[in-house]
């Protein structure tokens, strides 16, 4: 291996693929889980993958699919190849499900070098994770956390989905308070409806007009920074020093290594992706060429994603800015969206970028 250089460090995204089961609003790229031997396949495929590339990285991120749901040999085997390319305090975080979750779990992932986790929880209120399709209950999840806590994964990310089925701000209260008690970090994902899913197919009853979507969203986000959580992106609140190194990297722009069908990288100016298809990536077909990446409305795009906005806008996006009221603060520290702004993000950049 080639002397250690930190000042090249950059990111990995290794995809899982695998889930027990399809929730009904996810249309990430996932498959029930396979054969013993097809998910042995897919690990050997990802650890020549990674023993292939000659990069470093600052942050390391295993999501899926759930991750979890894989045996933890394969595990451990994936942590092996991936984590001796990490540099010195590298942030090394997988995605859980409470439900598969177990103490043999936890400490395959410590001591294969995972010392931040990311836990879907959603919800703790029972109606609405009925309604999500999630099984297990907030119990489940304790001892999910206190499984991590004993293993001496300390940095947990617990996520919270915004406009479920039947939430109100008293329910989205008891989950966020949940969440205050046991976690650093929190990810408040606003409930999409997308092509291709089973909500798409069959919407459930109980969904939020925009408007008490807009106030749920709202009202999340200042719980949150009344608890201690600070907002630095659309979704993603923290306590002091919890931030997510990695996606953070992503809303920079800096470049990233990818591994796994569905898997986005971003390397030597160019953006790349590898097909949706597990069978492609098993025979080994390379990542499609998406073109260079990294331009200033690529930059701009990503950086308003952030509570800290943008440094230096163009005099355009400036004097766009001032048709956008409520919507967008510029002064001498740069420019960036209001919580308004957050939940228009699309339209609003957009807006400031091209008019």
């Amino acid at each position: 291996m080639e002397a250690l250089d930190v000042t090249q460090g950059t990111a990995c995204y290794v995809h899982i693929p695998f889930c027990k089961a399809k929730c009904p609003y996810c249309d990430f790229y996932s498959l029930r889980l396979c054969k013993d031997a097809i998910m042995r396949d897919y690990i050997k495929a990802c650890c020549d993958a990674l023993s292939r590339q000659t990069f470093w990285w600052k942050t390391l991120y295993i999501g899926g699919g759930t991750p979890s749901a894989l045996p933890p040999a394969l595990l451990g085997q994936l942590l092996r190849t991936a984590v001796p390319r990490c540099v010195p305090g590298a942030e090394v975080t997988m995605e859980c499900n409470p439900g598969s979750v177990t103490k043999a779990l936890c400490e395959t992932l410590a001591a294969g070098g995972v010392n931040r986790v990311s836990l879907g929880v959603q919800s703790v209120v029972p109606r609405e994770r009925r309604a999500l399709g999630r099984t297990g209950d907030p119990n489940g999840i304790v001892q999910s956390l206190k499984w991590l806590d004993e293993a001496g994964i300390k940095n947990v990310s617990l996520d919270v989905m915004l406009g479920v089925p039947w939430q109100t701000q008293k329910s989205l209260a008891e989950t966020l308070a949940f969440c205050a008690r046991h976690a650093v970090h929190v990810s408040a994902y606003l409930l999409k409806i997308e092509a291709g899913t089973r909500f798409a197919a069959h919407p459930p009853e109980g969904l939020p007009d925009e408007d008490a979507l807009a106030d749920l969203y709202l009202f999340c986000c200042e719980w949150l920074e009344a608890h201690g959580f600070a907002q630095y992106e659309v979704s993603n609140f923290a306590k002091p020093g919890a931030m997510s190194q990695h996606n953070l990297h992503y809303w920079r722009c800096g470049a990233y290594f990818a591994v796994g069908p569905a898997a986005h990288g971003f390397t030597q100016g160019r953006r790349w992706h590898y097909a949706r298809d597990l069978d492609a990536f098993l025979r080994g077909e390379p990542p499609i060429d998406d073109g260079p990446g990294g331009d200033f409305d690529e930059r701009a795009m990503l950086a308003l994603r952030l509570r800290e906005g943008i440094w230096a806008p163009s005099a355009e996006m400036l004097t766009r800015a001032k048709q956008l009221p409520g919507l967008v603060v510029a002064d001498e520290k740069g420019l960036r969206l209001t919580r308004e702004g957050f939940l228009l993000s699309n339209s609003v950049i957009g807006k400031l970028l091209y008019g």
